[in-house]
């Protein structure tokens, strides 16, 4: 249900603003992107996982508030970040 390795470096690498970054809002709302599509896939199957479901809904909400935070700080770098991740809203 998690996303690989291979998978988070070539995101982290994708979406960093800078060499080595790691931690920044970008990086972290594009690997929990990238997770919910996972678990979204999942839930398709197994519908009555209710268990992780919950996690499924604190990502959500843990990725809304990271993508708060940048449009808070700068609306053009949120707007370009959910045009890239294809997230509406």
């Amino acid at each position: 249900m998690s996303i690989t390795v291979e998978e988070k470096q070539k995101l982290i690498n994708e979406y960093a603003t800078k060499k080595g970054d790691t931690g920044s809002p970008e990086v972290q709302v594009a690997i929990l992107t990238s997770r919910i599509a996972t678990l979204t896939e999942h839930f398709k199957t197994h519908k009555k996982d209710n268990h992780s479901r919950r996690g499924l809904l604190m990502m959500v909400a843990q990725r809304r508030k990271l993508l708060d935070y940048v449009k808070g700080k700068d609306e053009k770098r949120y707007q370009d970040l959910i045009g890239r991740l294809g997230i509406r809203r």
